[in-house]
């Protein structure tokens, strides 16, 4: 069994910070990527920003100098720090688990939290 507990969403108006956190716990795949994908009302779930099994961070081209993603290896923890939020990242941010090598096909999602950027 693998659990995904996502924390840190809300609601922030245009130009502010919100920090989101996810913890990973059970069976988890020995080699694996973590990261973290949204979804707005009416489109397809996007990836955001990922960190892969030997620590090199991805981000998509519309968040890049914004958001900073950070894993913490040991715990099994993923972190995303947004600034300079725009009503354009309003949608719900769900975190990733996507095994690698010889654990390649098991991927796991978290629930997700909410993230609303108004005034």
């Amino acid at each position: 069994q693998v659990q995904l507990v996502e924390s840190g969403g809300g609601l922030v108006q245009p130009g502010g910070s919100l920090r989101l956190s996810c913890a990973a716990s059970g069976s988890l795949p020995r080699l694996k990527a973590m990261g973290w994908y949204r979804q707005a009302p009416g489109k397809q779930r996007e990836l955001v920003a990922a960190i892969t099994v030997i620590g090199t961070p991805n981000y998509a081209s519309n968040v890049e100098g914004r958001f900073t993603i950070s894993r913490d290896f040991a715990k099994d923890t993923v972190s995303l720090q947004m600034n300079s939020l725009k009503p354009e990242d309003t949608a719900v941010y769900y975190c990733n688990v996507a095994g690698s090598g010889w654990d390649a096909g098991r991927e796991y999602w978290g629930q997700g939290t909410q993230v609303t950027v108004s005034s």
